[in-house]
């Protein structure tokens, strides 16, 4: 394969993945608002650790220190003990910061030279690891949809409304946005 090609494939790459991140995000905000007290995103049933506005607030700081200040030098700087201690934030303060996250994402992932994915990355672990950018992305994306997964499950224990917030739709696969219709 030609270098144009490689570059073309890769560029496709981080395209996919901020979509799919961007789609879980818009997940999230949807599993927010899903929620018609607002008061019950902050309750922890038997067994549940982290309400949905735990889950929320951990999953905005982490793509934004891990693929916005990590990786888009966007300097944002971190309170990841806040994300699982912070309560009762307002649903309107939670909802800007995954605002935040999504922009960050997609400005980052636009603007990054696709043969960074291909790039080590130091993500200050301490641990002297260091892994691929790609790897680390794909990891992220899951990370996310897991935590998306649990809000899903969290709001529908908490509600007793068992409906889907209208995540996973595969219509919203970025090559499928554009007009592809495969």
């Amino acid at each position: 394969m030609n270098e144009t090609a490689s570059g073309g494939r890769e560029r496709m790459v981080t395209t996919y993945l901020s979509a799919i991140i961007t789609r879980e995000l818009a997940t999230m905000r949807a599993e927010l608002l899903a929620f018609e007290n607002e008061s019950d995103i902050w309750k922890t049933p038997a067994g549940i650790a982290n309400p949905t506005g735990t889950l929320a607030l951990h999953v905005a700081g982490n793509l934004r220190h891990f693929i916005g200040a990590k990786l888009g030098d966007t300097g944002y700087v971190r309170d990841r003990d806040a994300e699982f201690a912070d309560r009762e934030v307002p649903r309107a303060r939670i909802l800007e910061r995954l605002e935040a996250a999504a922009e960050e994402v997609a400005t980052t992932m636009d603007a990054m030279d696709p043969a960074r994915l291909e790039e080590r990355v130091d993500l200050g672990f301490g641990d002297g690891k260091r892994p691929v950018v790609l790897d680390f992305l794909l990891h992220l994306s899951a990370h996310l949809a897991f935590h998306v997964g649990q809000a899903g499950y969290h709001r529908r224990l908490v509600t007793g409304d068992g409906r889907s917030a209208g995540g996973v739709g595969i219509p919203h696969l970025a090559s499928l946005r554009a007009g592809g219709a495969g």
